[in-house]
């Protein structure tokens, strides 16, 4: 049978409710980020991260944290095949916090929850046969149950020549061996737990835990005499992961010293967040593992050097598995180093970081663009019979027309203000659209934004994730020194602020309003802001007169960032005609993704239906029929492009 998943994890999944604020009690949070969690689930996350395919096996609520979850896997590029949806049970969710380097203050809410109820119906034998080796980590093993379905996935696994691994993962807390509030403990002594775990250890190639975790395990608090306890029942490679002393790996029989193991190359950081860093860890650590033909003659020294920079990662930032690293990252930074111990603040890594992950935070498929632009507000507020009212009506027909020709498919998106057409943007939400939302005022220079950013741009964090932050300046290369600095402090403060709040960004520059225009220009433009420090994950940019006005803004943003979105061009109400000319030449370039482009499709009918001279349906239809035309028209000057 072919193997086509790498790794399959087995256990918990639920929904980490993250406090916002550092450095105050979990009393005192006043927000949370939600992210997925669990460590089989964060595994699952960070081996796919690094090029795995990688499964999880769990169970999630018929509920909107259980359906985040499945969501989010999918983004993550997990198969999500084996995960039940229990129609009976709640998602598991743990609040978290960060108090300092030492304490994480975290409440479990897992009283019967979904994960829990997992079983041995659960495990599909023909599921495991497609994969290469089978993870599985402690807590499921606490319960006769959960148990008894890991049991069964492991003698499979063994059936059919899969490796096993496991991560102790010891939380006394769900072992029952402490109380609802003591969850950030990781040691209590049980001999109940040392003998479940014993019981089981034959069946690993692989066991990895802390010194305290293996203490439970082999049921000593002296970790060498643990250590052979556990070689007593196991032929296993043992990880002991022993902080900031690292990692040390023991093939055979145990040494009389933790420094004789096998060791891998560390990394000098600032601790932010300890929360989530081992199974960071054990990704990069099957990173490695599975490199290997043989599970018990891996490369550990480069195993565990993986294994330590995917730590370092996971302690640097806030959360668990949106602070893994993508393979890319990884491979820049084992070959960069570490520049400042504070990775989180280090602005190259946060950049590829961010442009390597980014695709977790939305889902669809964005590599062609076709997109509806009806973010307009004075355009429409010129026009005979406008209304507030009246003009977030007629938005919503706009977006009608929208879904009709996306008909559920990717690559279609909008262009929607929140001010006149909120209703709308509301309504798209969920849609499968790619949403994209202004800032500006319009045709304000010096760039002035919309007032419900607020001052200090705090506005953003009421946004939705998906929608993305779209911002016009009407700027040129001959510029003063002073409209230039002005415009650029603002569109950097926006772009920041929208990273900050896991926001894309897309950046839509229109020198032609301001002077004379060369094929360079535009090109220019785009330097400058990369010079300030402003990485749009999106350009938004007027039709070029030619290849060569193309071809030199595509150079300065590949000199610049290789891992951008792409571009979108405008259309500036041109007609259809003039539209599939400049598709044509634009086409030609793989960086540009298509188009997005609003008066063109809406403006008579919004000039009619304003006037109450066409009704609602037919000024969809008629708008749907231009957007679909233009639709076609890219699609062929693209296909036209690549023969």
């Amino acid at each position: 049978m072919t193997k086509d998943i790498d790794v399959i994890t087995i256990g918990r999944a639920g929904v980490d409710l993250y406090g916002a604020q550092i450095g105050g009690r979990l009393e005192d949070m006043g927000s949370f980020e939600k992210y997925i969690g669990g460590s089989p689930t964060n595994i699952a996350c960070g081996t796919a991260r690094l090029g795995l395919k990688t499964a999880l096996i769990s169970r999630v609520g018929d509920e909107h944290m259980g359906r985040f979850i499945l969501e989010q896997l999918g983004r993550e590029g997990v198969c999500t095949d084996a995960v039940v949806t229990d129609p009976d049970r709640l998602t598991a969710l743990v609040i978290l916090g960060i108090r300092d380097e030492e304490q994480f203050p975290l409440i479990f809410y897992r009283q019967d929850c979904a994960d829990m109820a997992l079983c041995e119906d659960d495990i599909d034998e023909s599921f495991i046969k497609r994969a290469r080796a089978v993870v599985v980590t402690g807590t499921h093993l606490s319960n006769p149950r959960t148990a008894a379905a890991v049991i069964k996935a492991l003698k499979l696994a063994r059936k059919h020549g899969l490796r096993t691994a496991l991560d102790i993962d010891y939380r006394p807390n769900l072992w029952g061996m402490a109380g609802h509030g003591d969850g950030e403990s990781r040691f209590v002594e049980s001999q109940e737990v040392t003998d479940k775990l014993l019981s089981t250890l034959h069946y690993f190639d692989l066991i990895v835990g802390t010194e305290e975790e293996f203490h439970i395990a082999g049921g000593s608090t002296d970790t060498l005499k643990a250590l052979s306890a556990v070689r007593e029942k196991s032929k296993a490679t043992l990880v002991c992961k022993r902080g900031a002393l690292g990692a040390s790996a023991f093939q055979n029989t145990i040494p009389k010293s933790l420094d004789d193991g096998q060791t891998g190359q560390g990394f000098p950081i600032e601790v932010f967040n300890v929360l989530g860093a081992g199974d960071g860890f054990f990704s990069g650590l099957l990173k490695g593992w599975m490199q290997a033909d043989d599970p018990y003659d891996a490369d550990w020294p480069l195993a565990l050097k993986y294994a330590n920079a995917c730590g370092a990662f996971a302690v640097s930032r806030h959360g668990c598995t949106p602070a893994y690293p993508s393979e890319e990252e990884l491979e820049f930074f084992l070959k960069r180093g570490v520049v400042q111990k504070d990775l989180r603040n280090d602005p190259t890594l946060e950049q590829i970081h961010w442009a390597t992950t980014r695709h977790t935070r939305t889902a669809g498929d964005w590599s062609t663009m076709r997109v509806f632009a009806f973010d307009h507000r004075v355009q429409l507020e010129e026009m005979e019979g406008y209304t507030i009212e009246r003009g977030g009506a007629f938005k919503e027909l706009c977006l009608k027309a929208a879904i009709q020709v996306q008909n559920g498919q990717d690559g279609y998106g909008i262009l929607c203000d929140n001010r006149i057409g909120r209703s709308a943007l509301h309504a798209a939400s969920g849609s499968g659209l790619w949403i994209g939302r202004p800032t500006e005022w319009p045709a304000s220079r010096p760039l002035t934004l919309e007032p419900e950013l607020g001052a200090d741009f705090g506005g953003l964090t009421a946004w939705a994730r998906e929608n993305v932050v779209k911002c016009l300046c009407f700027c040129h290369p001959d510029d003063d020194a002073a409209m230039r600095a002005n415009q650029e402090a603002t569109v950097k403060r926006l772009f920041e602020s929208a990273r900050r709040n896991a926001l894309e960004f897309l950046l839509e520059v229109i020198p032609s309003k301001v002077g004379t225009i060369t094929p360079q220009t535009t090109a220019t433009l785009i330097r400058q802001f990369y010079a300030a420090g402003i990485y749009p994950d999106w350009w938004k940019l007027e039709p070029m007169a030619d290849a060569q006005g193309w071809a030199a803004c595509v150079k300065a943003i590949e000199d610049n960032d290789r891992h951008t979105r792409g571009i979108v061009v405008l259309g500036l109400d041109a007609p259809e005609a003039d539209l599939a000319a400049s598709f044509e030449i634009a086409a030609g370039f793989p960086l540009v993704k298509g188009f997005a482009v609003g008066r063109t499709i809406f403006g008579d009918a919004a000039r009619a239906w304003l006037a109450g001279d066409m009704t609602d349906e037919a000024a969809i239809d008629q708008m749907a029929s231009r957007y679909a035309r233009l639709c076609a028209v890219w699609d062929a000057a693209r296909d036209k492009a690549i023969m």
